[in-house]
Order: structure tokens, then sequence, then C-alpha cells
């Protein structure tokens, strides 16, 4: 990075978290919260053995939101001077004065905040130069394109370096913060066969750089992906046990996440709404949400609000262990928060024991999606039709790729049919599980 150290404290930060919540009190704020952040980063590209991009990105700000009452306005800024912050607070309280009162707004209830600092070993700043950033892009992409000669393209390698840090302080007393990191390589590219073209990518990211892989297999399992693209075929319109590969199957359990998640429950537009404790996913099929593990990528002691998270069983054996709440929201649905206000941490998809060949054999014949397109997905009735890509399985062994089909079915009874979680357990972003096999879902392509 061109800069590879903070502008600021952490001290600093939370210094003027605490000023601003003592200017908002000072001017009328019956309650007020603050979050003040720094981050830096550096990002180069290279494509087709040249140096196309090369990006530094700084920035610093202040978020303050103030409450009169049951009335909420929030203004931020990102000039850290004592006139600014004094303005920004103003422009706060002035835009309450003019908004509703709502019953349900406030700051989470104190005896809910953290009360340790827990050290989760986020931070792992990346000592790379731009020279070695681009070395170590080249190598990538090198190693892409010499998987095959039918390679005959690049949208690039990219090699990212990301820190940042933030305070966070309310006026229940609560203040706190830290620093985290999150570096990432990754490779995209195309390959040509008989005028037929396919691109696919691979990437890893990690807080550690170290704990990213190699340069050299990022590339080549991104050239092995796009020529094994080539020469795709429709398939006959029917119903098929379909495997969805790690990389896709992790979108299902976002949409069960946000199936669960407050807003969509008290606002009544969700699939699964009433479900608590209830059959919600196959007896195969448990979950659970880890906020503490070290240099997790969705980590962390407590939530937006100050809240301690906690570590749980989401879901157990299929069955809806709790929701997904922040403190708005639980008030709404006369609950209590779960220490998800800005969403969940570290979801993991316990494995059902099998191998991603043995998944296959399980399936026997069928449809493996390694890439969804579009959004088709109604949160409000659970139906499911999105475009997708991948490979027909015959006899447990992958035949052929498959493109231009639709698979579509109804999350409910998806969740239900899921018959085994593979132990290929992929970690991106904040969850981490393997490739899921579901019994049966319409495939449209050819009549």
């Amino acid at each position: 990075m061109a800069d590879k150290s903070f502008s600021f404290s952490q001290s600093t930060l939370e210094s003027l978290a605490s000023r601003v919540i003592e200017l908002a009190k000072a001017r009328g704020a019956s309650a007020a919260e603050a979050e003040v952040s720094e981050g830096l980063g550096q990002t180069v590209t290279v494509r087709l053995a040249e140096v196309e991009t090369i990006e530094y990105n700084q920035d610093k700000g202040v978020g303050v939101t103030v409450y009169l009452g049951q009335k909420k306005g929030h203004a931020s800024t990102s000039d850290f001077s004592e006139q600014a912050l004094a303005d920004t607070v103003q422009a706060a309280l002035d835009i309450a004065r003019y908004t509703a009162e709502d019953p349900c707004a406030g700051l989470a209830d104190a005896r809910l905040l953290a009360t340790q600092q827990l050290d989760l070993d986020l931070y792992h700043p990346w000592d790379v130069s731009v020279e070695q950033a681009i070395s170590l892009a080249e190598r990538c992409e090198s190693a892409a394109r010499a998987v095959d000669v039918r390679i005959t393209n690049s949208e690039g390698a990219s090699v990212s370096s990301q820190a940042s840090h933030f305070a966070y302080a309310n006026s229940h007393g609560f203040i706190g913060g830290f620093p985290s990191s999150r570096h990432s390589i990754s490779a995209a590219v195309v390959a040509e066969h008989n005028g037929d073209m396919q691109r696919d990518y691979w990437y890893s990211s990690a807080r550690h750089y170290e704990d990213l892989e190699a340069v050299e297999a990022i590339g080549r399992i991104a050239g092995e992906r796009s020529v094994r693209r080539l020469g795709g075929r429709q398939l006959k319109t029917g119903h098929y046990p379909v495997l969805f590969e790690a990389p896709v199957a992790s979108s299902l359990i976002g949409h069960l996440i946000a199936a669960i998640s407050g807003g969509s429950l008290y606002r009544q537009s969700s699939f699964l709404l009433d479900t608590l404790g209830q059959q919600v996913m196959a007896s195969k099929v448990s979950i659970d949400e880890d906020p503490f593990l070290l240099r997790g990528l969705g980590s962390s002691p407590f939530d937006n609000e100050g809240v301690a998270t906690q570590a749980r069983r989401l879901v157990d054996k299929g069955v809806l262990q709790g929701y997904v709440l922040g403190s708005y929201s639980a008030r709404k649905l006369g609950l209590q928060t779960t220490g998800n206000a800005g969403g969940t941490h570290n979801l993991m998809v316990h494995s059902t024991g099998e191998s991603f060949t043995q998944l296959l054999a399980k399936m026997g014949s069928g449809l493996l999606v390694t890439e969804l397109l579009g959004h088709g997905v109604n949160m409000v009735t659970g139906d499911y039709s999105r475009g997708a890509a991948g490979f027909w399985v015959e006899n447990g062994v992958i035949a052929y790729p498959v493109e231009e089909i639709t698979i579509a079915g109804n999350l409910r009874e998806m969740f239900m049919q899921i018959e085994a979680v593979g132990n290929d357990v992929l970690v991106r972003g904040a969850k981490q599980m393997g490739s899921l096999l579901i019994g049966s879902m319409m495939v449209a392509g050819e009549e």
C-alpha cells in the first residue's frame, strides 16, 4: 500500500466518537450513537501480462444518530474537525425534529451491550509493495493462461489489500472498536474453441495474507474452470436432482437468512413467517453461528449497536432455533435482539460427511450447478427461478457442460429436500459450507 499505516490511532477514533456523543447530549439529544472509521487499501490488476490498473483508497468518516424521545435523525461527515462534528450533530438533530415518532426507535438495551473487548485476531496488514503485487498478479494470470491453448483472452488477475478500523460509542456509556484487514487474489480468463467462448474465475480472500490460496493455484483453477465449460449444451426439460457446487450453495443459505431476518419478518414479507421452533429444512441440516472464530471474515465481539454477539445453533437438525434481529426489528416483533444488527457472523453449515466425489455418486444422474444467473427469487412466497450453468452428471460421473437452462422450485420445498451437504467446505465471506444436494428440481431447457 502507498501508506501502510492509519492516519489516526484507535484512541483518537474513540475520542472523536465520545466527543460526538457529548455534543449531541449538550444540544438536547435524549440519546445518541456515533461511529468513526478509517480505511485504506491498494488494488493492482494485471491483464494480458500488462498492468491495467493501480488503485489506492483512503477514506474516513463519522456517522451520528440522535434521538429526541422516539424521533430519530442521522447525519454524517468526512471532516474530523470540531466545527464539522458540531455541524453534523446539529444536522442530525434538525432531521430528528421533523421525523415522526416511532415507538420502536432507540438505542439497544444497555444490559445487552458487550462488556469485554475480545481480540479475535482480525488485523493482519500486508506489507506488499506495488511491485510485489504486480508480480503476484502476473504469476496468477500466467498460471491461468498456461492451463490450455484454448484460453485465448483474460479479464485479468487482481491482488487487493485492505485495512480499516473504527470506534462505536453510544450514550449508554458503551465504547468499542478494533482494526481489521481483508486481502484477496482473483483471476478470470476466457476460453474459446470452434466459436464457443466461455469465461470463469476463481478467488481467495482472508484476514491474513498467509491464509490465501497460492497464486498459481488460484490461476490454475480459474483456467481449468473456463476450459471445462466449452461445448455446453442444453438439457431436456424435466425434474432432476440438483447438486449446488460449494461456491453457489451459500446463496441458498443467504435466502434462508433473508427470510428469518427482522426486516422481512415484521414487514410480513417472508416465506418463513412464524416458523421459530419449526422444521424449515431437512433433518440432515444444522447451522451454527460463531462470531468468535479467530481470523473469521464475519467475526466480531459486538454488533453494529454494541450488543454482545453470541455463538448459537441457528438451525438444529432442520428446526429453526432463532431469528436474525437487531434492536429495532426485535421491538417491532415483541422480541429481543439477537446481536445481529448489521448481519450474521460466520455461518457454518455442518457437513453430512460426503466428499464432492461421493456427492456426485449419491446423486447418480442429475445436474451439477456451478453458476447462477439473474435474481428470480420471491422472498414472500419462496418461489425460486434462476438461470444456471454447470454439468450433466451420469452415473456419478461428470459427462458434459450444460448452459442456457433455468432451475426452478420453491425454497421451502427445496430446503426440505436437502439430501446431503459435502465436506468440500469453502470459506468465503461470512458463510462456510460445502456443496449441497437437493433431491429434485424443475430444470427448463429444450422441449
